[in-house]
């Protein structure tokens, strides 16, 4: 009789194996150099294929997080400990954890549109004025997250520091998916009030930094943060409201 593989569940144990290696090894539970667990130690550990770990050690690898060596097996990477800080789409599951990531962003966000406006120059502002007027024109919400990346893009490049830029783009596609998924279910929030609600956000930080005043650019983009958060409140309110509802009925 023939073993009939699930490749879904091969892969979602694939991904916790990879979740709870990679956590080790920036925690330093595994420091660069040190000797990886032997496929038959994580085996006998955790009870898994060795499909399965096979399949963790090639994304830890590919990652650059485990490096294979011949004849002696597989070790932590030296340069394990400079990887960057990641955030995946599957911790962004929920309104909390958006909240916790504006929290974050919101120190960022105004620093970087207090430096744009000591910095930016005319074809910055152009970027930024384009960036709203394709949000408030959005067909579709794919545009409007499009749109709203764009301009929070802009103000980064306007700081003239490209470790901003890269930063800033890599949070605005982690802010995707929640995003989209608010704009299209949302039915407590009109998607053209909430998209309407984000450009004027966005025009009172184009109104600061082409004034080139950094302080009022600061606490426009504070302010923007401070409003995204209770939106996304909102947002989970309803929702909850709307579960609520089913439930009872």
């Amino acid at each position: 009789m023939s073993l009939v593989m699930n490749p879904d569940k091969n892969a979602r144990l694939a991904d916790q194996l990879v979740s709870d290696l990679e956590r080790r090894v920036l925690s330093g539970e595994l420091p660069p150099g040190s000797r990886f667990p032997t496929e038959k130690a994580v085996v006998d550990s955790t009870g898994v294929s060795r499909t399965v770990v096979r399949e963790a050690f090639a994304r830890m690898s590919a990652k650059g997080l485990l490096v294979s060596r011949r004849g002696s097996g597989a070790y932590v990477a030296e340069s394990a400990r400079y990887q960057a800080f990641q955030i995946t789409r599957d911790e962004l599951g929920e309104v909390d954890d958006v909240h916790r990531l504006f929290e974050m962003r919101t120190p960022l966000e105004a620093e970087m549109a207090g430096l744009a406006a000591a910095r930016r120059d005319r074809q910055d502002l152009d970027a930024m004025s384009s960036a709203i007027n394709a949000l408030i024109e959005a067909p579709d919400v794919d545009a409007a997250v499009a749109a709203d990346t764009a301009f929070h893009v802009a103000i980064a490049r306007a700081t003239r520091n490209d470790y901003i830029v890269r930063f800033t783009e890599f949070l605005g596609v982690r802010l995707v998916p929640p995003r989209t998924l608010y704009l299209r279910n949302s039915d407590d929030m009109p998607r053209e009030e909430y998209i309407r609600a984000i450009a004027d956000d966005h025009e009172a930080i184009f109104a600061a930094i082409s004034k080139r005043d950094p302080e009022a650019s600061r606490a426009a983009a504070r302010a923007h943060m401070q409003k995204s958060m209770e939106r996304h409140e909102q947002i989970r309110d309803a929702f909850d409201a709307a579960g609520a509802a089913n439930v009872s009925g």
